[in-house]
């Protein structure tokens, strides 16, 4: 049996969990989760589908992308 980095718990059906080289032991996909997702950088919720990426930095939605991009001109330019 091993214990799970994330919450102690000692499980007889733990695994482990690789990623560039990183490893952790989890009793749970939810602790697995919490330890390798990475964070919406605009929310800061955990990113469990495929998120979106824009100059290496990852967000949860497309929302949340072009939010983080700061505030935009929408007046038209042929005033």
């Amino acid at each position: 049996m091993a214990l799970c980095d994330v919450c102690g718990n000692e499980y007889d059906k733990s695994f482990t969990v690789t990623q560039a080289g990183r490893t952790g032991t989890f009793d749970s996909f939810e602790c697995a989760i919490h330890a390798f997702a990475p964070r919406c950088a605009h929310c800061q919720c955990i990113v469990i589908g495929h998120g979106v990426e824009a100059d290496g930095i990852t967000f949860c939605c497309a929302h949340c992308a072009r939010h983080a991009a700061g505030p935009t001109d929408r007046a038209p330019f042929d005033r």
